[in-house]
């Protein structure tokens, strides 16, 4: 019974593997496709290079500071009657900032005056009596001390004016000072005290802070080795100085080097450099962080290519040019100076050469490449989606012509 069955599972398996016809079984059909031998082409984005100057700059970072900075206090004791200034306005020097009450002030005035002409009138009366002893001495009616004691008198009533007169000044200037005027120009911050506040010569906080903004100064520092072009420019030149945003990619200012300090800090290497920018706008704000870019040369009339071309390697630096057959090659380069996004080249590649910035980890000397716009379609693609896209629309618009038109024939034929 096993052997029946075994041998009935044979003769079905030699019947399924014989053609239909009882030829011999086909072959089976070869992998469909293109031969391995030709390799597909790798995208890649790519550059011209291009001749022109570039900036030799030094990259700082730098802190935003007033010009000047002035913290204004009374200069007398009193009661702030005033306050003439709102929180963040601009004034000028000398604009009137608060008042102290001035009654004080003007009964001292007023007081020194008076005993200023006590004074003067006393002295008239000594110099008359001065010379009427003078004519009885002469007389011999009086002794010489008397005249003597007489002529003192009159000094020390003259002294006395003197100091009547200093009293009358001084309480003049204590009315001056009553009126708190703006010491320079420049930006009020928060308000210290108020209106109705005892104030005091001798009061730390004062009454309010003005800081000058424009221009404003701009403190960074360098290292001491990048001292000497700086130095040699001086020399020569002002050398311009431009401030950006903390991302380093918006330019806020631009101004000049006013100043290098007198010493090098030996603890970090680096020497303080101050710069000077005009600030109408307020681009720049006291303290703020800023980075900083110093111009100290610039190379004339070099080629220069995307820095993200660039490639390292044991054997040095190169580039992928790409060739007229869309190949591309490696081309040893020198870089003279790297600055953001460019390098400027001494030599190895030629100005409208191509050379790969996107895509190059796929590539080997020889390969070929597809070049693609930096968005990631090939080039011409976009002309040819607008141009796919035009002749889809007058087709579109044809269509419902013919609909139209067939519709209105039929709906004539229905009315007869």
């Amino acid at each position: 019974m096993v052997l029946a069955v075994v041998v009935a599972g044979a003769s079905l398996l030699a019947l399924r593997t014989t053609a239909p016809g009882g030829g011999e079984p086909k072959p089976a059909k070869a992998a469909s496709g293109k031969g391995s031998s030709s390799a597909k082409a790798v995208p890649v984005v790519a550059s011209p290079a291009r001749r022109g100057d570039m900036r030799v700059d030094l990259t700082a970072l730098g802190t935003a500071t007033a010009l000047n900075t002035v913290t204004v206090r009374s200069r007398v004791d009193g009661q702030l009657l005033r306050v003439l200034f709102t929180e963040g306005q601009f004034v000028k020097e000398g604009d009137l900032l608060a008042e102290i009450d001035p009654r004080p002030f003007q009964v001292q005035l007023a007081q020194a005056e008076g005993q200023s002409a006590k004074d003067n009138a006393t002295l008239e009366n000594a110099r008359v009596d001065l010379d009427r002893y003078q004519a009885l001495y002469k007389g011999g009616l009086v002794p010489q001390q008397q005249v003597a004691t007489q002529a003192t008198t009159l000094s020390q009533i003259d002294g006395a004016i003197k100091a009547d007169a200093a009293q009358i000044e001084s309480a003049k200037l204590n009315l001056l000072y009553a009126r708190i005027t703006a010491p320079i120009s420049g930006r009020i911050g928060l308000r210290l005290l108020d209106a109705g506040n005892m104030v005091h010569a001798n009061d730390q906080n004062g009454l309010l802070v003005i800081t000058q903004v424009d221009p404003i100064a701009v403190v960074f520092t360098i290292p001491e080795d990048s001292l000497p072009p700086v130095l040699r420019r001086m020399k020569s030149d002002k050398l311009p100085v431009d401030a950006y945003d903390r991302d380093l990619k918006t330019r806020l200012a631009g101004g000049m080097l006013l100043t290098i300090d007198n010493q090098i800090d030996q603890t970090t290497g680096t020497v303080k450099l101050k710069a000077v920018f005009p600030n109408k706008d307020n681009a720049l704000f006291p303290n703020q962080f800023v980075n900083v870019r110093l111009l100290v040369d610039t190379l004339r009339d070099t080629v220069i290519v995307p820095s993200a071309s660039v490639q390292h390697s044991p054997e040095g630096t190169f580039v992928y040019v790409v060739t007229a057959e869309n190949t591309v090659k490696t081309q040893d380069v020198r870089v003279r100076l790297t600055a953001g996004e460019d390098a400027a080249l001494a030599d190895g590649v030629s100005a409208g050469e191509l050379v790969v910035t996107d895509g190059i980890d796929k590539l080997q000397p020889g390969a070929k490449v597809t070049l693609q716009n930096a968005g990631g379609g090939k080039k011409g693609d976009k002309a040819g989606k607008a141009e796919k896209a035009d002749k889809g629309a007058t087709s579109e618009k044809n269509d419902t012509s013919e609909k139209n038109e067939k519709g209105g024939a039929a709906k004539a034929r229905e009315a007869q």
